[in-house]
């Protein structure tokens, strides 16, 4: 089983930064594949960024790529989401996961087995 408890998220301007961590236990993390979902007010979870188990491959959703970067550092159980040229669209709480299965990747919120808290991101105008 994997534990995850997010940090780093805050109010920002937009155009600003924030990275947020994941901070993770367990000792099938390093063979999990993780991912970043959001969840705006009044709206559904949706995905934000992926990475697989080994960190050799990354997915971002269209309305992050190229803003949003995912990273992994294995040895330290943590994943990390760079987050640069924020929009306010981009407010939401930020919630870290991890497949139910290892091995694949967690593209899709129905297929997580472990969800962190959440950290709340605010982006004003």
């Amino acid at each position: 089983q994997v534990q995850l408890v997010e940090s780093g998220g805050g109010l920002v301007q937009a155009g600003g930064s924030l990275r947020l961590s994941c901070a993770t236990s367990g000792r099938t993390f390093s063979g999990v594949g993780m991912g970043w979902f959001r969840q705006a007010p009044g709206k559904e979870r949706e995905f934000v960024a992926a990475i697989s188990w080994n960190g050799g491959t990354t997915y971002y959703a269209d309305s992050v790529k190229g803003r949003f970067t995912i990273s992994r550092d294995n040895a330290k159980n943590t994943v990390y989401l760079q987050m640069n040229s924020l929009k306010p669209e981009d407010t939401a709480v930020y919630y870290c996961a991890a497949h139910r299965f290892r091995g694949l990747n967690l593209l899709n919120p129905a297929d997580a087995g472990s969800w962190g808290q959440g950290t709340q991101v605010t982006v004003s105008s």
